[in-house]
């Protein structure tokens, strides 16, 4: 069918019908030809050329168009268009100034590894912890690839989404003029409350809204001094009995009621651990108090965890009240006490000083009433105890445990605001709704004003002792609030614990083999006493051939998937005041896994310490065992070179490692491949007889040649 405006029959136009030469009669020179018809109407548009000659397909008549006009027309574009494709050179567009300003940092960027990356002239850039090199990518403009590549350069092995180690980043940052700032678990977590409209550690409203709150007293000191007997003779209770080894292993909280000037007052005491292992607990305790009682025994005097709690007091900078405990012994001696403590600044009362001091017997009850009466004047003294009851409650969690009926415990200090059981609520990485409250009397309560200390029920996990807890509008922002905390705890954990290879240490280990590495799995009772745990196999240090990882920690009963992660991991598991629940025990036995169980904190250490120093490879010295000259050589067609000796000292042996001295330099390292005595083969010949021998794939000897054997002896280690 032919084309409109066309004639029939005639073919679709193709570039093979195009004229070789262009024809001057088609346009002026300088001008290029439009396209149209001589007799009818062209194609050119306004403003372009006339059309020129008759072309098939396009029909005739006379241009619309002013002939040689410029403008947008067809004829104005030059080159053939439309079924002949577009002509003429492409225009080319010019930079934007932005672009060329990239383009000139990129060639002014120094290059690293073969990378160009900017300069951050000295930009400050902040990271939270646990941080990617992806994180740090996004903040400065540039390529995740390229900062591999950098850190390559620089000797550390690191992918792009890997969680990174703080110093890691702040090397980095200032390799590439960037100033890197970690985000402090503070400010963190503020900025994700912030970001809820959440404010954690302030009174809401004004001084109208404070009411009076108890004091809340941390009970510290040495180990034995009598700190929970002295809490149970105030009590009136005996939880010394029920604690494995006769030691405080974990926080408790218990509150008491007192008489001072004939007005009932309430005293909240917190219970921390002596032992040398709990020091996260007692700098735990020490930050959520408002009095610090230091227990001495006048019988012991001050002892090295005194002077830590000491310091733990004086750093959270909080009121001490010394209670100088057993005072019913016969050795007691409350002055030399007195004394000692001087020394560490603090000066009694009664010697012009300003901390208050009390003897107390928690045997005979003698002395307590004053100790309540002293800790409550401390109180009103020095430090204003005030806080909001009406808003939602905060606080800190000081333990946590899995308990087998009821789930997830927590054991919470009020601080401000009034917890009421259904409140939704969040502590640390765990979150959920008040189910029950429980005080210290195991009775259960529906509210817990400020000071307060409660067992809370109705959390989805177990929170980390020391925590902080707040009552939110619902469930969802709880939940939002925990995923939150979660993730950016397992990347700082993730970063902390992750043992990466530098390129010297990685040809180190290909040059000495495979280190030795015990890997462990610790599970708790509660979660202050596996973070105590944790620090405790940290401090060991047996050499640098063996090291300590724990892969996986938690809170409850030994499980099967704990079990089949250590016998994926080749991991031993500690089960500390905890045992296998299920068929574990029966999966471990199958498997090959070995599961400690402990009840007392340093039998744990000290196994562990043993495991570790027996992991090491032992150490070898060598033991010289004797000389023997050779005055005579013996050829053998059936043993070859025979040595005639005389032992010259100690006693030479068969079989025993040797080398060949000539002129006072190792010809050969060998052994003794056999030894007579005349005619007999002997085990061993001692200093002053003669003797033949044989080295063990060596002939050459000569006389006057010295043999000389030894043996290579275990060296016990320090």
């Amino acid at each position: 069918m032919p084309r409109p405006g066309g004639t029939g029959g005639m073919p679709r136009p193709n570039p093979a019908m195009m004229p070789k030469h262009a024809s001057g009669q088609l346009s002026p020179a300088g001008q290029r030809p439009a396209r149209g018809g001589a007799g009818g109407p062209g194609r050119g548009r306004p403003g372009g050329g006339g059309g020129g000659g008759n072309r098939p397909g396009f029909g005739g008549g006379p241009s619309t168009g002013p002939v040689g006009g410029g403008g947008r027309g067809r004829g104005g574009r030059g080159g053939t268009q439309g079924a002949f494709g577009r002509g003429g050179q492409a225009r080319r567009g010019r930079k934007s100034r932005k672009a060329r300003r990239a383009e000139f940092d990129q060639m002014e960027a120094p290059t690293i590894g073969g990378v160009r990356i900017r300069s951050g002239e000295g930009q400050k850039v902040r990271l939270r912890r646990g941080a990617s090199l992806t994180d740090l990518a996004e903040k400065i403009g540039v390529e995740p690839a390229s900062l591999v590549q950098v850190l390559f350069h620089l000797g550390e092995m690191v992918n792009a989404t890997q969680s990174v180690a703080d110093d890691t980043l702040q090397v980095l940052g200032s390799e590439l003029n960037y100033e890197i700032e970690m985000v402090s678990p503070e400010d963190e977590d503020r900025e994700l409350l912030e970001s809820f409209d959440l404010e954690f550690g302030e009174n809401a409203g004004g001084e109208d809204d404070l009411a009076p709150r108890p004091p809340v007293v941390t009970v510290m000191g040495h180990v034995d001094h009598g700190k929970t007997k002295l809490l149970d003779a105030l009590r009136h209770s005996n939880v010394v009995a029920q604690e494995a080894g006769g030691i405080t292993q974990a926080i408790g909280a218990y509150q008491v009621q007192t008489e001072v000037d004939d007005v009932e007052r309430k005293i909240t005491f917190i219970d921390t651990p002596g032992h040398e292992a709990f020091t996260a607990m007692r700098a735990r305790g020490a930050k959520s108090t408002d009095i610090a009682v230091l227990v001495v025994a006048a019988d012991d005097g001050v002892m090295p965890q005194t002077i830590e709690a000491l310091n733990h007091a004086q750093a959270a900078d909080v009121p001490i009240v010394v209670a100088v405990n057993k005072i019913d012994k016969e050795a007691a001696d409350p002055v030399r006490v007195r004394g000692e403590l001087s020394e560490y600044g603090l000066i009694p009362e009664e010697y012009g000083g300003d901390t208050m001091f009390v003897d107390v017997s928690a045997v005979t009850r003698e002395g307590l009433d004053k100790l309540q009466e002293a800790i409550v004047l401390t109180a009103d003294a020095s430090l204003d105890l005030r806080a909001n009851p009406d808003m939602p409650a905060q606080g800190v969690a000081i333990e946590a445990h899995l308990d087998k009926g009821r789930g997830p415990v927590a054991t919470v200090l009020v601080q401000r605001g009034t917890l009421h059981t259904g409140d939704s609520i969040v502590a640390g990485s765990a979150h959920g709704r008040v189910r029950a409250m429980i005080n210290d009397l195991g009775e259960t309560v529906d509210e817990a004003p400020p000071s307060m200390p409660v067992q809370v029920l109705g959390l989805t996990s177990v929170p980390g002792a020391g925590d902080s807890f707040l009552v939110v509008d619902d469930d969802r922002m709880a939940r939002q609030i925990a995923d939150k905390r979660e993730a950016r705890q397992r990347a700082a954990l993730l970063a902390r614990t992750t043992r990466r290879k530098t390129l010297d240490q990685l040809f180190e280990q290909l040059e000495k083999g495979e280190t030795q590495e015990l890997k462990l799995i610790l599970k708790g009772d509660s979660a202050g006493s596996v973070e105590a745990l944790e620090d405790s196999l940290a401090k060991i240090e047996v050499g640098d051939e063996v090291s300590l990882r724990v892969i996986d920690r938690g809170v409850g009963a030994i499980t099967e998937t704990n079990v089949s992660l250590a016998a994926a991991s080749d991991a031993v598991i500690i089960g500390y005041n905890v045992r296998a629940q299920g068929k574990a025990t029966q999966m471990a036995d199958a498997e090959g896994v070995d599961i400690r169980y402990y009840s007392v904190i340093y039998a744990a250490i000290d196994d562990v310490e043993a495991a570790l120093k027996g992991m090491l490879k032992p150490i070898f010295e060598e033991k010289s065992m004797g000389q023997a000259e050779i005055r005579e050589i013996f050829k053998s067609s059936k043993i070859g070179t025979i040595a005639g000796c005389m032992v010259t000292d100690g006693h030479i042996r068969r079989n025993a490692k040797a080398r060949l001295i000539r002129d006072g330099i190792v010809v050969t390292e060998s052994s003794i491949a056999s030894l007579r005595r005349e005619k007999d083969d002997v085990t061993e010949v001692r200093e002053g007889f003669e003797c033949g021998l044989t080295l063990n794939h060596y002939s050459d000897i000569k006389v006057g040649d010295i043999v000389e054997t030894y043996e290579m002896v275990e060296k016990p280690r320090d």
